[in-house]
């Protein structure tokens, strides 16, 4: 590493003295607490005034983070909030972890990177670290970080340091928290790794340099990617799996007893998450300005954007079984969360669903014991409770999100449909007649 950009570094003591976290999101406000937990002080920055208040409270508005682990931190002062960009110059670290969603178009929507950006330039000084944790496609920290923040006439490398280093957080995963997952890093300078590398040691189990920035930007698009495609693979399965007759989850189960060369991924009603849906978008956005056509990646989307007029068909198709129409039946949706007990439903595929429903003349209600009210168009849902009188009124039930708290065969012993998209009636031996699987 260059002798002159580790003299104008700032010292590690320095840099774990204050670490300023833009967006306090799902990963921005996880960040935090880590850093905090792991003796920083820590300020969040956020226009989210009740964010901002949920914070400075104790309150917990994520399910990976608990109220008892953001309390102990805020009343330690290790971490506080505030809609104060002003105290960006204090810090020693920023890190921005603003959501990087798409526009109409379909293409990288960088409009909050860019806010981000241009709030730390007016108080950008010597000696700070900048990392871009959001998801984004390559050569953003370059072409769009780097050349807002030199334009201060500071520089990279010796007056302020700049990497990418992805967010890998998997919501509701237990077994691996974001302390146990290795950390990727791409700086601007392999000084600027450095320094990132030496402050992400601190809370995550292991730091993986790479070459550059875009090297790390790339990694974070081929996680998402690898996923996005295989789900895709999946659910062709179990829309050709239909057509024979054939059960496409004993299928990948089995395949799944081979131990090399296959890795389970099942069918779903469709992409959830902020990640999965969007980053592969990024990542053919790119390639296609690079006058490259990404035909594999634009499959797996053309796949998985069908799939929830597919279960919509299917809902039609098993009442149409039964001489019922669509049109003023009562679809009981039991999940509109993206995934399995998590209080996010970003990018749910149940929006599309539900609002498919409606159009079609249904009456829709819901339940999902973590997500207590949904925005369908105009309309506000609210989820209701499942008991035994819900569960024996409505038409049909649709399970789109598999929530463990939910006694599944008291379900299909009361409902009289039930449509099945993640295999949650599995073990349900008793009225399988009821069960339509995807």
């Amino acid at each position: 590493m260059p002798s002159d950009s580790m003299t104008a570094a700032p010292t590690p003591a320095s840099v774990r003295q204050q670490i300023g976290v833009i967006g306090l999101g799902y990963v921005g406000l996880i960040e935090a607490v880590e850093f905090a937990r792991a003796g920083f002080r820590v300020v969040g920055f956020d226009i989210d005034e009740e964010r901002v208040r949920s914070v400075q409270s104790g309150h917990s508005y994520l399910v990976d983070v608990s109220s008892e682990e953001l309390g102990a931190v805020v009343a330690d002062g290790a971490l506080r909030a505030t809609s104060e960009f002003a105290e960006l110059a204090d810090m020693d670290v920023i890190l921005i972890c603003v959501p990087t969603p798409l526009s109409k178009t379909k293409a990288p929507d960088l409009s909050y990177i860019t806010a981000a950006v241009q709030t730390i330039r007016q108080r950008l000084r010597r000696g700070q670290l900048v990392v871009l944790e959001s998801t984004t496609y390559p050569g953003t920290t370059s072409e769009v970080v780097l050349p807002e923040l030199e334009s201060t006439g500071l520089r990279v490398g010796h007056d302020f340091h700049l990497c990418f280093s992805p967010e890998r957080i998997n919501p509701g995963d237990k077994t691996f928290p974001v302390s146990r997952i290795p950390r990727i890093v791409g700086g601007m300078t392999p000084a600027c790794a450095a320094l990132a590398a030496q402050l992400y040691r601190r809370v995550a189990s292991e730091v993986v340099v790479v070459s550059r920035a875009e090297a790390a930007e790339m990694v974070k698009l081929l996680e998402n990617t690898f996923r996005a495609v295989n789900i895709g693979l999946v659910n062709e399965l179990a829309l050709m799996c239909r057509s024979f007759g054939l059960d496409a989850w004993e299928i990948i189960d089995a395949a799944a007893t081979k131990p090399f060369g296959f890795m389970p991924f099942y069918p779903s009603p469709g992409l959830g998450d902020h990640c999965i849906p969007i980053d592969p978008l990024y990542l053919s956005w790119k390639a296609r300005v690079n006058d490259f056509e990404p035909r594999f990646i634009e499959f797996a989307h053309q796949v998985n954007s069908a799939m929830p007029h597919f279960v919509v068909a299917t809902v039609i198709d098993a009442l149409n079984a039964r001489c019922q129409s669509v049109n003023g039946s009562t679809i009981l949706v039991l999940g509109v969360a993206y995934k399995r007990e998590v209080n996010d439903a970003r990018e749910s595929p149940a929006f599309e669903i539900i609002g498919d429903l409606l159009r079609r003349g249904a009456s829709v209600r819901y339940h999902d014991p973590c997500v207590p009210s949904i925005g369908i168009g105009n309309r506000c849902l609210e989820s209701e409770p499942l008991d035994d009188a819900m569960l024996r009124s409505v038409d049909a039930a649709l399970i789109l999100t598999d929530h463990r708290v939910v006694d599944y065969k008291r379900v299909v012993e009361l409902a009289p449909l039930v449509v099945d998209t993640r295999n949650a009636t599995a073990a349900v031996v008793r009225d399988r007649h009821k069960v339509v699987c995807l």
